[in-house]
């Protein structure tokens, strides 16, 4: 009788120290489950993408003579962490130059830090033009040449008394700085400098604002087309060329122009669908006809009565005047758009 009692008194015992334990158990909190990896960082990106438009201003000046331009470009980035990228590319425009160069190329290249709303920009950037000619006038001393080019099967010879260098391929370095105010709003500045702007032998300086609206992205319902507008007020500054490009032997500017400084803006409206952009922009300068002319080299400027103290041959050109940009665009990223 006492082993049965002592074995009903172990059940009893195992049986409430079961039901004891199970009750502590609901009380406890379940151990969290491990949460999956996060995915690796990938430091390296590139972007890249193109253009097609009517007319390629270069602030305030067009490079292509008015005419449509296409462009692409092609740059790879390395992401040091998510407030630092290092970054260099390469891009080519088709252009319209008196010295009848083959194509604008830049190869550039630089950083971007991004302090909270501040985001930086500080790189230098090379511009290229292959494939051009000396170009000369047919006026200076009433002989093909003006004495500027050395007379060859190359030479380009321009009826408006304009000449200009085979090769104006030079560089800038820059700095830029963009704010966001908040998810609309967003407003910068930027300085560009080059010790020799287009090979010309005077330096050069460009100062700009700019500013840009966001609209919603409720604007247009569910379709995924986003809009905004966007405008820039910048300064060009210049020093003064070298000989090549001065106003002839005895005048006031024999050994060098020193070009006119001037203002330039730009106003346009934007829309965006998936990886796509057209941009439709007014632009103008205050540069007259006449020291647009001394400037650009144009090869088709005319006229007589454009006469300024660095164009005393008074031919003057409209590329540096008011027009009107459609640029359709596209531009990917391979992180973002080739997943």
């Amino acid at each position: 009788m006492m082993g049965i009692e002592m074995k009903k008194v172990t059940l009893l015992a195992t049986a409430l120290a079961m039901v004891t334990g199970s009750a502590f158990a609901a009380d406890m909190p379940l151990k969290a489950l491990k949460a999956p990896p996060a995915p690796a960082f990938d430091p390296w990106d590139i972007a890249f993408g193109g253009a097609i438009m009517n007319d390629y201003i270069f602030r305030g000046v067009t490079q292509s003579n008015h005419k449509p331009s296409v462009a692409a470009y092609f740059e790879p980035r390395y992401n040091i962490n998510k407030d630092l990228q290092l970054y260099a590319g390469v891009s080519a425009e088709s252009i319209s130059f008196a010295n009848r160069a083959a194509a604008e190329v830049d190869i550039y290249g630089g950083i971007r830090p991004t302090f909270g709303a501040f985001a930086f920009d500080i790189g230098v950037w090379g511009y290229l033009y292959p494939g051009g000619s000396c170009a000369d006038n047919v006026l200076t001393g009433g002989i093909p040449g003006g004495g500027v080019c050395p007379v060859s099967t190359t030479t380009i010879f321009l009826a408006d008394g304009n000449v200009m260098k085979k090769d104006v391929s030079f560089f800038e370095v820059y700095g830029k700085l963009n704010y966001t105010i908040n998810d609309n709003w967003s407003v910068g500045v930027n300085e560009y400098y080059s010790p020799n702007f287009l090979n010309s032998g005077a330096w050069g300086n460009y100062s700009s604002v700019t500013a840009k609206w966001i609209a919603p992205s409720t604007t247009f319902g569910a379709s995924g087309v986003g809009m905004y507008v966007s405008g820039e007020f910048g300064r060009q500054w210049f020093g003064t060329s070298d000989a090549f490009y001065g106003t002839g032997a005895g005048t006031v500017f024999a050994n060098g122009i020193p070009y006119k400084d001037y203002n330039t803006w730009n106003v346009g409206i934007g829309f965006t669908y998936k990886v796509f952009t057209l941009d439709l922009r007014y632009s103008d300068t205050d540069l007259n006809k006449g020291d647009c002319n001394a400037f650009t080299s144009a090869f088709n400027a005319t006229g007589t009565t454009n006469v300024t103290p660095i164009n005393p041959g008074g031919a003057g050109s409209n590329w540096c005047g008011a027009a009107g940009v459609a640029k359709l665009s596209f531009d990917l990223t391979a992180m973002s758009n080739l997943k």
